[in-house]
Parts: C-alpha cells; structure tokens; sequence
C-alpha cells in the first residue's frame, strides 16, 4: 500500500537535515519506493503494514537518526486524495489555504482555538471530512492570532499542516 508520512517540524527552528537522509532512515527502517516532496518533510512510500505500526516504526527510527523527538503522520493514498479532494475554499492568489494532519480529533480542539483568536479579513477555517482547512491572507500565516497559536509546545504532537498546494504535490507522486 502506498502511504505518505507528514513530519512535524522538519527544517525549521534548527531541526535541519536532508531529504536524501530522511529518504534512507525510511529505507533502513524496510519502507519500500521512498522518495520526498519538497524540503518540508513529505515522505511518499509504500509498505504492507498499518498507519499505527508504521508511525511507531517510522518515529523511532527519525528520533534514533536525528537525536530529536520525532512526530510525524502517516496517511495511506486514499486519505491524502479526501485532504485534497474536500477543500472548502476557493483558491485564490491571494490567500494561502493549509490542510492539517493530525491525530483523531485534532480538527475540533483546532477549532476552537481559531474560533477564540482574532481574525484579519478573509481569514477562514472549516472543517470536512474531520479535516481542519484554513485560509489566510498570504503574509499572515505566521503573524495572525491563530498562526502563533499553531506554534504551541502543547500541539506539537497533535498535527502538522501543509500548503494544499503540497497535497497536489505529493498526490502525482504517489500516483
């Protein structure tokens, strides 16, 4: 079966390390036709186990490689084509729609959080199919209200979110 793992925090607050490395950690941890997409931590590959094995087996083997604490994401083809597949907003150049991975649940406690936090105009959030989207205006991302929310030590093992952009990315990969 053909998967894709997320990682969370992956070349950005001095976690840094390369692809290629990443790529061979999976390798050398029996994931079959690794390959990543983009710098951000997208790993396509295929294996014949489960999401929960895999992301028992996959985050012991990073946090081994790196000497880090590793949390990442697994989802199988079908459950990236509904990230994909269920975007509720209307790309536009503009604006910046993120998609969320995460553990069962997260999309509400997520909810919540955007629902406390000032918004500036044009900044959205819905959740589909127990997906958590989000819209902001490009250039808000980090300095929004929510945005500085995602940053919390609380949420780190929670979820990670991609550009939808990256859905499209990693979707002909794994196709």
């Amino acid at each position: 079966m053909k998967y894709c793992a997320f990682l969370r925090g992956v070349n950005v607050k001095g976690t840094n390390m390369k692809m290629a490395d990443v790529c061979q950690v999976f390798k050398d941890a029996g994931m079959k036709e690794v390959s990543s997409i983009l710098a951000s931590g997208n790993i396509v590959f295929s294996s014949d186990k489960n999401t929960t094995e895999l992301k028992t087996i996959l985050e012991k083997a990073m946090s081994e490689h790196f000497s880090y604490e590793a949390f990442l994401f697994v989802k199988s083809q079908e459950e990236t084509e509904v990230f994909w597949n269920s975007i509720p907003f209307e790309k536009k150049e503009e604006l910046h729609i993120y998609g969320f991975v995460g553990i069962p649940g997260v999309e509400k406690v997520l909810m919540e959080e955007f629902q406390k936090a000032g918004q500036v105009e044009n900044e959205k959030a819905e959740i589909i199919n127990d997906i958590f989207y989000w819209q902001v205006p490009k250039g808000n991302t980090l300095d929004s209200t929510f945005g500085k929310v995602l940053g919390k030590k609380s949420l780190k093992d929670q979820f990670t979110s991609r550009n939808v952009n990256t859905f499209e990315k990693i979707l002909k990969k794994l196709n």
